[in-house]
């Protein structure tokens, strides 16, 4: 297999191993990348963070995947009435003297993700639980009042 240089600098990208293309990170030669995260940059931490938003007839259901988190690690908050924040920290393994890594794919640093809710959610009633690394909020509905129809006899 052929190995080709980057035009992004001296690493190096093996064009056949879809898994060994490294992405373009236009912040890498920046003084501060690396520097708030040990590594990486902040915006990678936050941009790693995937959150799936559901509305069901009952609520709207947040889902995201925090592999090897714990629940004193998340921060789920309401704030300015309707916005839902979801953030934490996930620290970066310590590493050894002896230790060379080849490879360095997992994220560690700050995330944080805010939803705007709509009207009709009960910002008062939000829950949260996780489970095998999955946090799961919930946001109640208010329920949808139907319009009162008065039917009006016409004369003449």
């Amino acid at each position: 297999m052929a190995l080709i240089p980057s035009f992004f600098g001296n690493r190096r990208t093996n064009v056949f191993d879809p898994f060994s293309l490294d992405i373009f990170d236009p912040f890498h030669d920046f003084p501060f990348s690396g520097a708030l995260s040990g590594g990486q940059s902040e915006v990678t931490a936050i941009a790693n963070m995937r959150i799936d938003w559901k509305e069901t007839p009952e609520a709207h259901v947040f889902k995201a995947d925090m592999p090897g988190l714990k629940k004193e690690e998340v921060k789920v908050e309401v704030e300015d009435g309707r916005v839902l924040q979801i953030s934490g920290e996930r620290s970066k393994e310590q590493e050894e003297k002896n230790d060379k890594y080849h490879r360095v794919e997992r994220s560690s640093g700050k995330f944080l993700r805010r939803f705007r809710l709509p009207e009709n959610a009960k910002m008062e009633q939000v829950k949260a639980s996780m489970d095998n690394g999955v946090l799961t909020v919930t946001v109640p509905k208010e329920e949808v009042k139907k319009p009162e129809v008065k039917a009006i006899d016409i004369s003449g």
